[in-house]
């Protein structure tokens, strides 16, 4: 079999089994894994560096957009995790900065 093949089917199942696997995530759950899913972009994009680092021509083009695409959404998950985390956050009273700051 064509190897560009398998990896044409490797990728179409894991788009597949992704869409899956988000789709029956509740909302109660979504931060944790949002934070999971950070951490594996952050190993995606040292293999992204790594592979653009030893290749040349076309291979190269698509690491650098892999480095892109992984630097993008590793941060933009970082973003949306901390504003989902703001949301559960108490706001600070009026008078407790003042009270602290006595000395």
């Amino acid at each position: 079999m064509n190897p560009d093949v398998t990896w044409l089917t490797y990728f179409v199942l894991s788009v597949f089994v992704g869409i899956e696997v988000i789709a029956k995530v509740s909302s109660t759950l979504h931060t944790p894994l949002m934070s999971g899913a950070n951490a594996i972009h952050g190993v995606i994009l040292l293999g992204a560096v790594l592979v653009a680092g030893s290749s040349d021509g076309l291979a190269l083009v698509v690491a650098l957009v892999a480095v892109v695409l992984a630097a993008v959404n590793m941060v933009g998950g970082f973003v949306v995790t901390d504003r989902m985390l703001q949301m559960f956050t108490r706001p600070a009273r009026p008078g407790a900065a003042a009270r602290k700051r006595v000395d």
